[in-house]
């Protein structure tokens, strides 16, 4: 076991936070985002529901199935 006194000292390395969009380097202002822009367009995908939550639950009652389908045979 190595003495206490002898522990080399721990190197903290820092990485550059990319933009989940374009991968550019990230700004702490619109943070993880590089750019009102990038930040924007994800905010769109959001409130369009582009992004889902994978989920075995079956639509609710009035509800459309994720895949468009209406659910009625025909």
């Amino acid at each position: 076991m190595t003495p206490p006194d002898k522990i080399p000292p721990v190197r903290v390395v820092r990485i550059e936070p990319k933009c989940p969009l374009c991968a550019k380097p990230g700004d702490a202002k619109y943070r993880p985002f590089c750019s009102k822009r990038c930040a924007d367009i994800d905010l769109g995908r959001w409130l369009k529901e582009s992004y889902r939550v994978p989920t075995d639950d079956a639509p609710e009652e009035g509800e459309t199935p994720p895949d468009g389908a209406s659910g009625q045979g025909g």
